[in-house]
């Protein structure tokens, strides 16, 4: 495992640097935004709007494919607490500059050292590859040997297709969908809901933060890979939802500045849920399709986390203000937290189906 693991270390750099680059401004942007439309208040629906609308493995055994994607969700979380850090002692128009530079490096980075993890041929065969509109071919072992990368945006006939490959599958893209749904809301709302609630600047949410990736990481890199095997990514899965159902109702709720903070707390069990749902995708197909499955979820999430704002931001902003139908502040996160108990609620649904990404599958490539 550990000899496995080391092959992925420059996926794991590029992850870590390309999220540093991303979460190093996140603890500016409410404060920034603020002072740009509403200076000199803690509450500014303006702001809200506008900032929804801006946001609009297959090296591993199966057995350790949960391990895997929680160590990758580690390095993310890792990320997440050295630029919130970063973030903390910087001036605001330096988290900028230095987010940019961040994330040149990263794709230099990548583009020197990471390597595509699947050849071309394997003992002495060649791999069937897709082309567009084709069934699956082969290429001809006497031609010169060269590489053909085709790249094409799955079409929606493509992703349908995908997703009735395996009832498992499908239900994971619900609770993908739902979960994504509920974080979308919570990354549109809960700043402003803090700073209008308790009065939290900058530096308060980078403490923040700051205290839940470092809970995350431990979790991740440490606690979660020891509870895989006992316990199985599909219940991880529905216990770190169930967990963070508990943090957004606690959020919507709060009655004082420390309650978040207490929060942060449930955030060593909350970071099961996503690595343990890439894992069960990962599970239902093969080695040569890894980047399709992955691929599909990571457009449904896309999808949910594009609706969020829509839905989350402007509920966020009646509710703050004083044209409110009832006085219920965390109103918006109380209704993230019943999106995050249907994706619970789905996920407890999702049986252990055989998996296709085998040994025996590997070499053959899913005609969609």
């Amino acid at each position: 495992m550990e000899k496995k693991l080391k092959g992925l270390s420059h996926l794991f750099v590029t992850v870590f640097l390309s999220g540093f680059a991303s979460f190093i401004v996140v603890p500016a942007i409410t404060d920034v935004t603020m002072f740009a439309l509403c200076p000199g208040t803690d509450e500014c629906s303006l702001a809200i709007y506008v900032s929804g609308f801006q946001q609009a493995a297959d090296n591993i055994s199966d057995g350790q494919r949960a391990s895997a994607f929680g160590i990758l969700s580690g390095i993310s979380s890792a990320a997440f607490v050295c630029a919130t850090l970063a973030a903390r002692f910087l001036s605001t128009g330096s988290t900028f500059q230095v987010a940019t530079f961040v994330s040149m490096l990263a794709v230099v980075y990548m583009r020197i050292f990471l390597e595509e993890s699947i050849p071309d041929q394997v003992d002495g065969m060649t791999q069937p590859i897709l082309k567009e509109g084709e069934d699956v071919i082969q290429k001809d072992v006497n031609a010169p040997e060269r590489t053909t990368v085709f790249k094409k945006i799955p079409s929606l006939g493509d992703i349908i297709c995908l997703l009735k490959s395996s009832p498992s599958f499908s239900q994971a893209a619900v609770v993908a969908f739902f979960n994504s749904l509920a974080e979308g809301g919570m990354i549109s709302s809960s700043m402003y809901y803090l700073k209008a609630r308790f009065h939290f600047n900058k530096n308060q949410f980078a403490d923040l933060m700051l205290i839940a990736g470092i809970v995350a990481t431990i979790s991740q890199l440490f606690i979660m890979p020891l509870l895989v095997s006992p316990i199985g990514d599909g219940r991880l899965l529905s216990i770190g939802l169930l967990v963070t159902f508990v943090n957004a109702i606690l959020y919507s709720i709060a009655w004082s500045a420390w309650v978040p903070y207490a929060a942060t707390a449930l955030s060593i069990v909350m970071v099961f849920a996503p690595p343990s749902l890439r894992s069960i995708v990962s599970k239902q197909t093969g080695a040569r399709e890894q980047g399709k499955a992955q691929g599909c979820i990571s457009g449904v999430s896309s999808l949910a986390n594009i609706i969020a704002p829509l839905i989350f931001s402007p509920l966020t902003a009646l509710f703050l203000s004083e044209e409110a139908p009832f006085h219920f502040p965390g109103f918006s996160i109380m209704c993230i937290a019943i999106t995050l108990m249907i994706a619970f609620v789905q996920s407890l649904t999702i049986r252990s189906a055989p998996s296709t990404s085998s040994d025996k599958n590997s070499s053959n490539a899913m005609e969609v």
